[in-house]
């Protein structure tokens, strides 16, 4: 919850930015955009997803214990700062980045195309659940294109919790993986993501776009009043 309110406003505002600034609106322009959002916002979502990681797995299974070591999230981020340093909060930083560059230009130009493809129009009736169903398909497309990353990701957040370290990097961690669970192993959880995946996405997509609706129809009217119109654009 700490973290979705700055990684939201951060992927948004960096995508909206760039695509500003590579000029035309693309599929290949949205698809960087998109990219270049997702690499920045790792900054933000790779601590916040390894506190989560160590809250969940916190009293659990091999990790059990008859006390808790984290508070809450914060707290868990401030004890691994403390013993690790800055490279212990940033633990799993590489496969977080690889996981969502990819993963949000995909959500973009997926988003883009389907409300294209939709004919999303200001004045149309069905604009939100056209809307919703965008940006909950954005959604599934996003995790499916980079999924098994995650997984990895996940395992390397979580190794060493219980003061033994499994693996050795990203490609010891993807060997031992495979070698003991196999190909199965990179879809784990995943019909959990997808099931969580739509409807999260549907309302952010469709909020922030009926938001920028809003306010570019009320900019509209203001530069009506004081001057010539500036059309409403066609498409999302």
């Amino acid at each position: 919850m700490m973290g979705l309110t700055f990684i939201n406003a951060l992927v948004f505002g960096v995508q909206g930015n760039t695509l500003r600034y590579l000029g035309s609106d693309t599929p290949l322009n949205q698809f960087m955009a998109g990219a270049a959002a997702g690499s920045i916002q790792c900054v933000i979502c790779c601590p916040m997803e390894l506190a989560k990681t160590r809250m969940q797995l916190q009293g659990t299974g091999e990790y059990k214990s008859k006390s808790k070591n984290y508070k809450n999230s914060l707290d868990c981020l401030v004890k691994i700062h403390r013993k690790e340093g800055l490279r212990g909060i940033n633990k799993g930083m590489v496969t977080t980045f690889f996981r969502e560059t990819p993963s949000f230009g995909f959500y973009f130009l997926t988003y883009d195309y389907l409300t294209r493809y939709l004919h999303c129009e200001i004045n149309d009736s069905y604009i939100i659940p056209k809307l919703l169903f965008a940006g909950g398909m954005s959604g599934i497309v996003s995790w499916l294109s980079t999924y098994p990353i995650d997984v990895i990701k996940s395992r390397l957040q979580a190794d060493g919790i219980g003061g033994v370290n499994n693996y050795n990097g990203i490609l010891d961690c993807v060997r031992k993986s495979y070698q003991v669970e196999g190909w199965r192993v990179f879809t784990r959880g995943l019909t959990s993501t997808l099931l969580r995946a739509f409807p999260v996405n549907a309302a952010t997509f469709a909020t922030v776009t009926l938001f920028l609706m809003y306010m570019r129809s009320e900019n509209t009217i203001k530069e009506c009043d004081a001057g010539p119109a500036i059309q409403q654009p066609s498409s999302m």
